[in-house]
């Protein structure tokens, strides 16, 4: 086999691996405030800054960081996302929560019925928020498009087989399909560390 067969070859290869996988990604604590929010801690009429795209469509990091505040822990330079949003959340790791010293329930973003507050710092500003603390749920962000191609729906709850550092199943992943949706695995630092991600890893849906 030539070079050219060989660079073909390969690029075959990466093409297959693209088409049969996800990619996955590791979320790390963040914080979402309501506009209401957002104001309170950084004054009337404040608006985020934007510094970097994240790979769900419209959404990103912002300048902007706080600091929570737990029965026995605080934890700072936590960093908001963007856009705004109808309500407040922040969303952290069963580790982070040890430090802390709060029991968050384990949910999809913005299913905060029932959930615990927390304490948001800035300086002298603080924001005692009633509700809004999970640790997120591992999560497949899906096109309809590819939903079909893989056989998954929406709400289904599927296994991913990571091909990592330490390679492992994740059971109980749940795929969440929209067209505003890119296609990737959400993990916290959590699942993470556990199976030895590095950046550019992918997975492959099991039934």
């Amino acid at each position: 086999m030539n070079a050219v067969d060989t660079r073909n070859a390969g690029l075959l290869a990466q093409a297959l691996i693209s088409r049969l996988t996800v990619e996955i990604e590791a979320s790390g604590r963040h914080v979402h405030l309501s506009q209401q929010d957002l104001e309170a801690l950084f004054g009337a009429g404040y608006q985020l800054n934007r510094v970097k795209d994240l790979s769900q469509p419209g959404q990103f990091v912002c300048a902007e960081r706080v600091s929570l505040e737990g029965p026995r822990g605080s934890i700072s330079n936590v960093v908001i996302l963007g856009p705004v949003r109808p309500e407040s959340q922040v969303e952290i790791s069963l580790t982070d929560a040890v430090a802390l010293g709060v029991t968050p329930p384990v949910r999809l973003s913005g299913d905060v019925q029932g959930t615990p507050g927390l304490i948001l710092r800035r300086g002298e500003r603080v924001l005692r928020l009633e509700r809004g603390l999970i640790a997120a749920k591992r999560h497949i962000h899906m096109t309809p498009e590819d939903a079909r191609r893989f056989g998954v729906e929406q709400g289904q709850s599927v296994r991913l087989r990571c091909f990592t550092g330490r390679p492992l199943v994740f059971s109980q992943v749940e795929v969440r399909v929209s067209p505003k949706f890119a296609t990737v695995a959400h993990i916290d630092y959590d699942e993470a560390n556990a199976c030895g991600f590095q950046k550019g890893d992918r997975g492959l849906i099991l039934a």
